[in-house]
């Protein structure tokens, strides 16, 4: 499994940003579908450019100044994994993301959300921050990293016993006449 979870450079210090508040929870971002798509697929778009060609110049300039004290050869490092494996997140423009971390807004003033893109065999899975800066959202964190799109069974579940009987679904019936 591929990961790229650079906390110290994708999570930059949460000094550079607003200083949070304590004790106020997150709140749902202000934005639609269609805003949420666009960050999402424009970040892994410019990250899968910088990886095929090695330059993460345009990268780093996307991103808010918190982002941008990244050097391009610091990025080129951090994700030179994902280089050597040839990842291609080229998918992430055509696939619809499934969020399982919904836009929120945290106590410092950044937008965070999570999720995938439902891949076989392998899912894109991605976490993201963005700050505000001149109005926009810029990129401000970010964590990719590969994981199976396998159904997995639970690892607590009891085993069914040879005696008990399957359970049929309930609720339903039939919509055929009885003679």
């Amino acid at each position: 499994m591929l990961a790229a979870l650079v906390a110290a450079s994708f999570f930059p210090t949460m000094a550079s940003a607003q200083s949070p508040k304590p004790g106020q929870a997150p709140k749902p971002a202000d934005i639609d579908k269609n805003g949420v798509l666009i960050l999402i697929r424009s970040t892994l778009i410019a990250l899968d450019q910088a990886n095929k060609t090695g330059n993460y110049t345009v990268l780093r300039d996307l991103g808010a100044p918190g982002f941008q004290t990244n050097t391009a050869a610091r990025l080129a490092e951090v994700f030179a994994q994902q280089r050597k494996d040839n990842l291609d997140l080229s998918g992430v423009a055509v696939l619809e993301p499934q969020l399982s971390l919904l836009p929120q807004i945290e106590s410092n003033g950044l937008m965070h959300m999570a999720g995938f893109f439902p891949s076989v065999p392998t899912q894109i899975r991605f976490e993201v921050l963005y700050a505000p800066f001149q109005g926009q959202w810029k990129l401000f964190g970010l964590s990719v990293s590969l994981g199976s799109s396998a159904p997995t069974a639970p690892s607590d579940a009891p085993a069914p016993s040879a005696q008990e009987k399957p359970k049929g679904p309930t609720g339903l019936r039939s919509s055929q006449p009885k003679p």
